[in-house]
C-alpha cells in the first residue's frame, strides 16, 4: 500500500508529547522500540530511492541517540540495495559504548553484517552523492557544541542535497528556534508526532519539504494523549464556512464596519473592506478620512464609504452594524483616537489590527475592559506589536512563538493571530497553526487584507476563535495559489481579491 508522507497531520506536537507518544506504543500497545526504528528507517530509504532514483553513493552521519539509530537502519537498507554507502559517526573512540536501547540493538545489527564505519573529524570528506543528517534528534537541549556544530557546518558548506531524520539536527523541535546552528535540508521526515517547531519561526527556512510517517502507530495511541496545538486544513473551513442555503439574502451575512484610512493612509482601510466583501460579509461600511470618500467608491462600489473627521460623524454608524474593524491606516493622532475609543465605547465584536493595537498599547486600553467585552475581540499583531504588547523585544517574540501568542490571548482577550512564517492563533483553551502562506506575503497591504477576511467571517457568526483561524488559512492559501500561477516576487496585496472567494468554495484549480 501507498503512503503520501507530504500529507501533514492536523495534530502538533511537543517533543516531550511525541517521546510520551512513542513510549505509549511501546508499553501499552506492545509495538517494540526496534521496530518503530526499522520503520523510521524504512520510510526515509523509500523516499530517497523515490525522490533521489539516480543516486548510488550516500554519506550517513549518525550520532549516538535514537536519530542516530534511524541512520543505522538507513545505512543497512542501503547496502542491501547495492549503494555505495559511507557511514560516520560522530564521537569518539569510545562510540559503540555509548550507544543504548533500540540505537545500539540497530547497530549491531549493522555490524554483524556491515561492520565499516568512520568517526568524524573535520574536513573529512563527504563521499556520498547524497547526505543523511541523522546526528541530533529531538532530546537537544542547549546550544550545539563540538564535533557536532562543526559536522553541521560542513553539512550546509556541501552543496550536496541533505536528507533529515525527523528534524533537521540543531533545530529545537518546540519553537523552531537554531540552537546556535542547525543543518538546512533538502527533505525532512519526521515521524509519530509532527513536531510542532518544524512549521514556524526560524524552522521554515531549514526543513526544506517537509514530510511525516506515522510508522503505523495506532489511532489509541493518539487518542491517549492529550494536546491543544492543531493545524487548521481545507476541512475546518468546510466545516466552519458551509455552503449558503439557496434562500440566503445579505442581511444574513452580517454589516461590518472598517474603521480607518488617516490622512496619506486610505488605501490600507479600503484593502481591508474590498478584503471584507470578498470573503462574503453581507454589507460594508468604510468610515474614513472624508478625502478617501471619492477613491473608495471608484475603487469598489459595492463598499458604502462614509467620511467621518470627528467621533460625532462616527456614532451613527455603530448602531446599524454587527462587527468593527478598527486599525487600518488609522495612524495615531488625536483623530486615530477619537474613531478608537469611540468604536471601542460601542461594545461590538472588533478586530484590533495595526495602529489600533498600538493606540491600546500605548493608552494601556487593554486592562480598562472587563474580560467580557475582551472575549468579544481579535487582535492581529505582527512581531513588532506582539513585542510592544508584551513589552518585551521582537527577538523574545520569535524565540518561542507558541508561548508568545499564548501570553498575547492572556493579555487581548478573545483570539490572537500572531502573524509570520507558520502563523498562529491562540483563543486560550486551544491554539492552531498555518503552515501554508510564502515569501511572497512580505509586502505593505497583507496584514490589513487578513483584517478584513477576520471581520467578515466574524459578521457571518463565527467565534472570533473560528475566524481567526479560518482567516489565516484562506488568506494565506489565496497567496500560495498567486505563487503557483506567477511566482512570489511583486505579489501584491490585492492580487488576493480574485483568489480569495475561489479558496473559500473550493474552486481554484
Amino acid at each position: 500500500m501507498s503512503v503520501n508522507r507530504a500529507v501533514l497531520p492536523a495534530t502538533l506536537y511537543t517533543a516531550e508529547q511525541t517521546r510520551v507518544l512513542d513510549s505509549t506504543a511501546i508499553n501499552e500497545f506492545g509495538i517494540p522500540g526496534i521496530r518503530l526504528m526499522q520503520r523510521a528507517g524504512h520510510a526515509v530509504f523509500a523516499e530517497m530511492l523515490d525522490r533521489f532514483p539516480n543516486v548510488t553513493a550516500i554519506t550517513i552521519v549518525c550520532g549516538a541517540g535514537n536519530n542516530g539509530g534511524d541512520g543505522f537502519v538507513v545505512a543497512l537498507l542501503a547496502k542491501q540495495k547495492g549503494l555505495d554507502v559511507q557511514l560516520i559517526c560522530v564521537g569518539d573512540e569510545r562510540f559503540p559504548l555509548t550507544l543504548k536501547g533500540e540505537a545500539l540493538a540497530a547497530w549491531q545489527q549493522l555490524q554483524s553484517i556491515y561492520p565499516s564505519y568512520e568517526l568524524y573529524r573535520p574536513g573529512m570528506s563527504f563521499r556520498g552523492g547524497l547526505l543523511v543528517d541523522a546526528m541530533l534528534g529531538t532530546g537537544l537541549s542547549g546550544k550545539v557544541h563540538g564535533l557536532f556544530y562543526t559536522a553541521i557546518e560542513q553539512f550546509n558548506a556541501s552543496t550536496k542535497a541533505v536528507v533529515s531524520v525527523d528534524i533537521p539536527s540543531g533545530l529545537c523541535a518546540d519553537t523552531g528556534g537554531v540552537l546556535g546552528v542547525a543543518v538546512h535540508a533538502d527533505i525532512t521526515i519526521s515521524f509519530i508526532g509532527m513536531k510542532r517547531g518544524l512549521l514556524t519561526g526560524q524552522a521554515v527556512d531549514y526543513c526544506g519539504t517537509l514530510l511525516f510517517d506515522d510508522l503505523k502507530v495506532p489511532d489509541e495511541v493518539y487518542e491517549a494523549v492529550p494536546v491543544n496545538l492543531f493545524r487548521t486544513t481545507e476541512e475546518d473551513l468546510g466545516e466552519c464556512l458551509p455552503p449558503r442555503s439557496k434562500s440566503s439574502h445579505k442581511g444574513r451575512f452580517g454589516h461590518l464596519l472598517v474603521v480607518g484610512g488617516d490622512h496619506g493612509m486610505g488605501g490600507a482601510a479600503l484593502l481591508a473592506s474590498e478584503a471584507a466583501m470578498r470573503s462574503g460579509a453581507g454589507l460594508v461600511t468604510l468610515a474614513t478620512r472624508s478625502e478617501h470618500v471619492r477613491a473608495s467608491l471608484s475603487r469598489c462600489p459595492e463598499i458604502m464609504v462614509k467620511g467621518v473627521d470627528s467621533s460625532a460623524q462616527l456614532q451613527p454608524l455603530l448602531d446599524k452594524v454587527d462587527v468593527i474593524i478598527a486599525g487600518p491606516g488609522l495612524g495615531q493622532n488625536a483623530w486615530a483616537e477619537q474613531m478608537l475609543f469611540t468604536a471601542l465605547g460601542a461594545g461590538k465584536p472588533m478586530v484590533l489590527d495595526a495602529d489600533a493595537l498600538n493606540l491600546m498599547v500605548g493608552k494601556n486600553l487593554f486592562s480598562q475592559f472587563e474580560l467580557k467585552q475582551r472575549n468579544k475581540w481579535l487582535c492581529t499583531p505582527h512581531p513588532g506589536e506582539a513585542a510592544r504588547l508584551l513589552g518585551e523585544t521582537v527577538n523574545d517574540i520569535e524565540r518561542d512563538r507558541f508561548d508568545a501568542v499564548e501570553r498575547l490571548q492572556i493579555v487581548c482577550g478573545g483570539a490572537v493571530v500572531l502573524k509570520g512564517s507558520g502563523s498562529l492563533v491562540s483563543a486560550g483553551d486551544a491554539s492552531y497553526l498555518c503552515s501554508a502562506g510564502n515569501p511572497g506575503m512580505s509586502v505593505g497591504g497583507m496584514g490589513d487584507v487578513l483584517s478584513g477576511i477576520c471581520g467578515a467571517f466574524m459578521a457571518q457568526k463565527m467565534s472570533p476563535e473560528n475566524a481567526a483561524r479560518i482567516a489565516v488559512y484562506v488568506h494565506a492559501t489565496a497567496a500560495d495559489y498567486i505563487a503557483q500561477s506567477q511566482g512570489e516576487i511583486g505579489m501584491l496585496a490585492s492580487d488576493l481579491f480574485l483568489t480569495i472567494p475561489k479558496v473559500i468554495n473550493g474552486q481554484y484549480e
